[in-house]
């Protein structure tokens, strides 16, 4: 008699589809509700919170086509899609991890080395000088660099109740960052689900009062981190930093594909380290090759947000502690028009939002 796969063995196998564009499994992912072995049928039922069919076809694939390598005869998958527009049960409501933000945005990249957290702090100073209330929170648990970035060199005190920590301020916008809760000089040697817990705490446990707009420094790729935030966070956007090489735009797209895939509005493409002024000539040098970030916007057809140049004065700020965006010359003018193309997108989405949810 044929020995089939049962319930548990079909669960580790399960565990080894990836949802697509992550490198996560759906079993993790809370995708699959519930299994049936009954000898050589399966029955698998998954639900998705996008309603975007091609995915499901595809998850649905891979999982038939798993089960049948493992000897299943007949696989039967249905998959159920969460309307992302209707109103959620209480079963279904995400947490609201930070109550007092209108918004929340990701400043993402595909990978590391293209400057993220760099445009990260000079848009949140930027926007802080549009008159807006501003947080910013630093969600890259392995190379934390905002606290460097923003100056900050106290630790966090604790909120008079006890029970959650102030954010720290500086160049007037709340900041906060575990570069300044551990020793900058100790490697967090630390796996996924650490690493997921340590971003929820940092949103949840400190007192961010009222915000306009909390800006979340993510780490480079399309791992655990960016999971837990779109599982947690109800993000109103993303911001995409890049360099104009190949090398770093087909990572750029990998992350603009990845938070298309979980419904989160791409508010468009920064170019950093787009160009080079040499200061006693004014010759522009296009070091990185030029207008790579721009075609990759019109490939994907969102916004592109504008050049940040390669300059000394960007990189002497961030080591001082005190960002470009905090100054009155032309740099600090490139920062001003990214963040006011990235608060106009903000505005937009919401307001497409509120139409969609009608």
């Amino acid at each position: 008699m044929a020995e089939y796969p049962n319930a548990k063995e079909i669960e580790d196998l399960l565990k080894t589809v990836k949802y697509p564009g992550f490198s996560r499994d759906i079993y993790s992912f809370g995708i699959v509700r519930s299994v049936d072995a009954r000898g050589s049928e399966v029955e698998v039922v998954l639900e998705f919170s996008t309603s975007k069919k091609e995915i499901s076809d595809k998850v649905k694939a891979d999982v038939e086509a798993k089960l049948k390598e493992a000897g299943v005869k007949t696989v039967i998958v249905s998959a159920a899609h969460k309307d992302p527009q209707a109103k959620p049960s209480e079963s279904d409501e995400v947490e609201n991890l930070v109550p007092g933000a209108k918004h929340i945005i990701a400043v993402a990249s595909g990978k590391g080395g293209v400057g993220k957290s760099t445009v990260a702090a000079n848009l949140s100073v930027a926007l802080g000088r549009l008159g807006l209330k501003v947080g910013l929170l630093d969600a890259d648990i392995h190379g934390p660099s905002v606290g460097i970035l923003m100056g900050l060199s106290d630790e966090p005190e604790k909120h008079p109740s006890g029970q959650k920590i102030l954010p720290m301020e500086a160049h007037g916008i709340k900041a906060m960052s575990m570069g300044v809760l551990v020793d900058n000089n100790t490697p967090l040697v630390w796996r996924g689900p650490m690493i997921s817990s340590a971003v929820q705490q940092l949103l949840k446990d400190v007192d961010w009062g009222e915000l306009d707009v909390l800006v979340l420094d993510m780490p480079p790729g399309t791992g655990d981190i960016q999971l837990t935030v779109a599982q947690n966070v109800r993000l109103d956007g993303a911001v995409i930093v890049t360099t104009p090489q190949k090398l770093a735009l087909v990572d750029a797209g990998k992350g603009i594909l990845m938070f298309q895939k979980v419904d989160v509005p791409v508010l468009g493409i920064v170019e950093n380290m787009s160009y080079f002024l040499a200061p006693d000539t004014g010759k522009r040098y296009d070091i990185f090759d030029t207008g790579g970030a721009r075609r990759e916007a019109l490939r994907h057809r969102v916004p592109f947000l504008g050049e940040v140049p390669l300059l000394p004065a960007i990189r002497e700020g961030g080591d001082a502690g005190k960002p470009a965006a905090a100054g009155d010359d032309e740099v600090a003018g490139v920062f001003r028009e990214v963040a006011e193309r990235v608060w106009n997108g903000i505005n937009v989405t919401s307001v497409e939002t509120q139409d969609e949810a009608r």
